[in-house]
C-alpha cells in the first residue's frame, strides 16, 4: 500500500478524531523515525513525548519480546515479577511511595483525584487545578484541565473543580478553604505552553494543602521519567508532593501510567474502592524496568541536561536572529519556543524538510527530544528551523 491508500483506509475505518500528518511511519530507531516512502524523520517530539529514550529501544525491545515469551497478562488478583520489581524501582527513586498502575495518564490522574478525595476528612472534595492545564481527555481529567475548549460539548462536567492562574500565589491562595481536598498541577505545563512552575508556587501548595488537610498532586505525566535532567521535575524544587502520575516516558513506548502516592494516603485504596484490569500487566511492567535501566546505565540524566542546556544556546541564537521568536523556556528537554504568531505553519516545512516538532497554544513551539538526543542531531534539527525561519522571514 502507498501512503494514500492508507489514509483512505483510515477515512473509511477509523473514527477521525486526530489531525493526523499526512505521513504513515512504518520504523522507528534512535531519534529517527522512517515514513512508508523510506524518508528519514529526525524526531524531536518523539510518539508525543512517549518514546523518552528514543524509539525502539534495543533495552526495551529485548525485554518486551522476552517478556511476550513468558507471560503476556495476568489479572491482579495474583502477584507478578515485573510489577512489584517496576514499583520498587520507581519508589526508591522518587518520595518512598506506593504505585498504583494503569494504562495511561488521564487514568493515572483519575486514581489521584478519587485517592485524594477518599483520603481525606469528611466534606472536602473540592480540586483546585491551573488555568492551561492538560490533564487528560476522560471526565475527571478533562474537568481538571482548565481550557475551555476541551469541554465544548461535554457538559455538565464533574463538580467540585475550581481554576486559578498558573504561578499566581494570591489566587491559590484566595481559593483554599475547608472544603478542599487537593491541588492538581503540572510542575512544567506542558500543552499549556511549556510553562515552569516557580519554586515559591511549589512551596506555597505544600504549605497551603499542609496547613488545610488537603494533598498535593503533581501531574508529572509528561515531565517524570528524566525528561528535566532529573527523574521527576518536583526534585528541582526542593518539595515533596503527596502524589504524583506517570505515564508517557515509562514505558519506552508500551501503554502504561501510574500513581505513585505516600503509604499513609495510599492505604486509602482498599481493595473494592479502584482497579484497572490491564494495569501492571508484565508486558508493560517489564518495560519500565527496562526503560530506568537504561536511563541509568547510559546516564541519561546527565544527559538530558546537557543536552538541554545546548538546545536552549542553539535556540537564543535564532531568537536574536528572528523578530518572530519571543523567548526560549524550560527546563531539561522540555523547551518552548514562544513565537508572537501561530507556529502551525512552521511545523509543517519542519515536517517537509526531515524535522517534526510540534506547536501547541498556537504560538508556542515544542522541543522534547528523547533523552538520547546528541549534539549532532539537535545541530540539524536547529538547521533545519533555521532555514524554515528564514523562509518565513522573506514572507
Amino acid at each position: 500500500m502507498n501512503t494514500q491508500e492508507v489514509i483512505e483506509l483510515y477515512n473509511q475505518y477509523v473514527i477521525g478524531n486526530y489531525g493526523r500528518l499526512p505521513k504513515v511511519i512504518v520504523q522507528g530507531k534512535g531519534n529517527i523515525m522512517i515514513d512508508l516512502e523510506g524518508n528519514q524523520i529526525l524526531d524531536l517530539f518523539p510518539g508525543w513525548a512517549v518514546s523518552g529514550i528514543g524509539h525502539c529501544h534495543p533495552r526495551v525491545v529485548e525485554a518486551v519480546q522476552k517478556q511476550a515469551a513468558q507471560l503476556l497478562h495476568m489479572d491482579n488478583t495474583f502477584y507478578t515479577l515485573p510489577q512489584g520489581q517496576l514499583a520498587k524501582l520507581l519508589s526508591e527513586r522518587s518520595f518512598g511511595g506506593k504505585c498504583f498502575f494503569c494504562n495511561s495518564g488521564a487514568e493515572a490522574n483519575e486514581a489521584a483525584l478519587k485517592l485524594a478525595r477518599k483520603y481525606t476528612a469528611k466534606g472536602k472534595y473540592k480540586i483546585i487545578t491551573a488555568e492551561k492545564s492538560f490533564h487528560g481527555r476522560t471526565f475527571g481529567a478533562v474537568t481538571a484541565t482548565a481550557q475551555p475548549k476541551y469541554h465544548d460539548g461535554f457538559m455538565p462536567l464533574v463538580p467540585g473543580f475550581e481554576y486559578v492562574p498558573f504561578n499566581d500565589i494570591q489566587a491559590l491562595t484566595e481559593a483554599f478553604d475547608e472544603e478542599v481536598a487537593a491541588v492538581m498541577i503540572e510542575p512544567i505545563q506542558g500543552e499549556g505552553g511549556i510553562n515552569p512552575a516557580t519554586a515559591e508556587y511549589m512551596h506555597t501548595i505544600r504549605n497551603l494543602c499542609d496547613e488545610a488537610g488537603a494533598v498535593m498532586i503533581l501531574d508529572e505525566v509528561q515531565t517524570g521519567m528524566g525528561r528535566t535532567g532529573k527523574w521527576f521535575a518536583y526534585q528541582h524544587f526542593d518539595v515533596v508532593p503527596d502524589i504524583i502520575t506517570l505515564a508517557k516516558a515509562l514505558g519506552g513506548g508500551v501503554a502504561i501510567g501510574a500513581m505513585i502516592a505516600k503509604p499513609e494516603i495510599a492505604a486509602a485504596l482498599v481493595p473494592g474502592t479502584h482497579a484497572s484490569t490491564f494495569g501492571g500487566n508484565p508486558l508493560a511492567c517489564a518495560a519500565g524496568i527496562a526503560v530506568i535501566e537504561a536511563v541509568e546505565a547510559e546516564h541519561l540524566l546527565e544527559n538530558a541536561q546537557r543536552m538541554g542546556d545546548y538546545a536552549r544556546s542553539k535556540l537564543n541564537e535564532l531568537k536574536a536572529k528572528y523578530p518572530i521568536i519571543e523567548g526560549i523556556r524550560g527546563i531539561g528537554l522540555m523547551i518552548g519556543i514562544q513565537l508572537n504568531s501561530p507556529g502551525a505553519g512552521i511545523v509543517s516545512r519542519c515536517l517537509e524538510k526531515g524535522l517534526r516538532i510540534n506547536c501547541t497554544q498556537d504560538t508556542v513551539l515544542r522541543f522534547m527530544p528523547s533523552m538520547t538526543i546528541t549534539a549532532e542531531e539537535l545541530d540539524r534539527a536547529i538547521a533545519i528551523l533555521d532555514e524554515v525561519l528564514a523562509e518565513e522571514a522573506k514572507k
